[in-house]
């Protein structure tokens, strides 16, 4: 195994919470998918949910070596649980396909928080 990039992004939580609180879901609806939005914990524990989301994809986008430009799209990027809670990847239609040129096999995505922040880290590896 060898490790193909590395991200880490940090979210400060009321921020979100503001984007959230706008009076809009045109924000969420933008940023996640359907499978994430029904994955989200009650209100008010979702704020810090959804800048954790926030914090993985940006640290994903940073370990394909891209940021967000081109065609790595917020909604090519999901951070989901798995049956025990912990995070897992799935990459869509585009990021997909370049994350498998890039020989990316797996991923490894870590998030924390503490004292209003939320910290993620991804690690892409390949063979």
């Amino acid at each position: 195994m060898r490790i193909i990039g590395h991200g880490i992004d940090i979210e400060r939580i009321q921020r979100i919470r503001n984007e959230i609180d706008s009076g809009t879901n045109s924000w969420v609806n933008c940023f996640c998918s359907i499978d994430e939005r029904e994955a989200a914990d009650p209100p008010p524990a979702h704020y810090r949910y959804y800048a954790g989301r926030y914090a993985a994809k940006e640290a994903i986008a940073k370990a394909l070596g891209t940021g967000f430009s081109g065609k790595i799209t917020w909604h090519g990027i999901e951070i989901l649980r798995g049956k025990n809670g912990a995070p897992y990847v799935r990459l869509n239609h585009d990021v997909a396909k370049f994350s498998d040129e890039l020989g990316i096999l797996d991923w490894h995505v870590s998030i924390s928080y503490s004292s209003g922040i939320a910290f993620a880290s991804a690690i892409a590896t390949g063979e």
